[in-house]
């Protein structure tokens, strides 16, 4: 990735997992690289990912479109507000989509060798 690029994502990585929040910035975090593992291997374990949260990352991770009112219900139930669950589905995209580039960059690079 061109320098300038990596450190703009750098930037936006950062300030979707350090900024003050609803969540705390290590619950982010965790999310972000447990959707990023996902990315990179299906059967990667979830580490230090509350057990709640577990199935909402793989099924955001894979399948965003199958959420269901009933998967964000369970989540409420949980004890997750909305703001929460939006920090979180914002960190499983962005490990998702970080995973992403870095598949496409290092394919593009290999093209090129």
């Amino acid at each position: 990735m061109h320098d300038r690029h990596a450190l703009q994502m750098g930037a936006m990585l950062d300030a979707v997992a350090t900024q003050a929040g609803v969540t705390t910035p290590a619950l982010r975090e965790q999310v972000k690289a447990y959707a990023r593992r996902l990315s990179l291997d299906a059967g990667a374990a979830p580490l230090d990912v509350p057990a709640e949260l577990v199935a909402y990352v793989r099924k955001v991770t894979f399948h965003a479109y199958k959420v269901l009112d009933e998967d964000i219900s369970c989540l409420r139930e949980a004890g997750y507000s909305d703001d929460a669950l939006f920090e979180i589905t914002l960190s499983v995209a962005m490990g998702t989509a970080q995973a992403r580039l870095e598949r496409g960059l290092h394919a593009l690079q290999e093209a090129t060798e």
